[in-house]
């Protein structure tokens, strides 16, 4: 007789949704490789990029390896097809990573690995730069709390804690949340008739939150699209070297199931 109040408490509990409790995740001690992928739904050059940054799950990259993003830029939009992912601070980004990089122009498809221009993305040398990268102790720690439970929306808790005290003046903590699984069927412009689908896709952007001293603690609020799949989507952070553009540590965190 005494159990039944017992077992009744557990009952409860797990029928309690799963999204009641954050999610958590902490990077490794190795350095986990940044990702950036800006494209547009204006391009015709760059669905094939788009499909490459999408593959890269099923290749073995899992996201201790690499935390791929999506950032849609706006400077094609004028052609005929306004792109619904891009945001003038992607292109805005993308801008002040060339000018760090002593680079005139922008373009797209363009991928950007650990802050760096990579042009080499489709062949095998990606592979042989992610495992070097990988190599190399972390720079950073990064922890990330994510909580679901307000609708349309990610709360998230972020701690960033730099391990080289080299970089203490210039690093800072950014924030995206993402989402995968993303199709549109394109009506105007370069790929008119085209659908086209897009993974890893950067909604929302926070930061840069500069760290006091080595440490950081920072809380943002990331809208998600109006029907938004909250099983499709997540979070990412990483600490970067502002002046140079290193990234120091990457974490990726997707949505718990619930």
């Amino acid at each position: 007789m005494a159990m039944k109040p017992l077992l009744l408490v557990l009952a409860l509990a797990l029928a309690m949704p799963a999204q009641a409790t954050p999610c958590r995740a902490q990077s490794a001690g190795t350095t986990t490789a940044l990702v950036e992928l800006y494209t547009s739904e204006g391009c015709d050059s760059c669905p094939p990029a788009d499909r490459w940054l999408s593959s890269l799950g099923a290749r073995g990259y899992a996201p201790d390896r690499v935390v791929p993003i999506a950032l849609h830029v706006d400077y094609w939009d004028y052609i005929g097809w306004k792109d619904p992912y891009a945001k003038q601070a992607f292109s805005a980004r993308q801008r002040k990573m060339a000018s760090l990089a002593r680079v005139a122009m922008v373009y797209t498809p363009q991928v950007l690995l650990q802050g760096r221009d990579f042009r080499q993305w489709g062949a095998g040398a990606f592979g042989q730069e992610v495992a070097k990268i990988n190599a190399q102790p972390a720079k950073a720690r990064i922890s990330l709390l994510l909580d679901q439970r307000r609708p349309g929306a990610f709360e998230v808790e972020a701690a960033a804690e730099l391990l080289d005290s080299r970089q203490q003046a210039d690093a800072a903590l950014y924030l995206g949340a993402y989402e995968n699984k993303l199709v549109s069927e394109v009506k105007a412009g370069e790929n008119r008739g085209k659908s086209l689908a897009h993974d890893y896709v950067v909604l929302q952007w926070a930061g840069p939150f500069e760290l006091q001293g080595q440490k950081l603690a920072a809380r943002a609020t990331l809208p998600l699209l109006p029907k938004a799949v909250a099983r499709h989507s997540g979070v990412v952070a990483f600490v970067q070297n502002r002046a140079t553009g290193e990234v120091l540590q990457a974490l990726m965190l997707p949505a718990c199931p619930g």
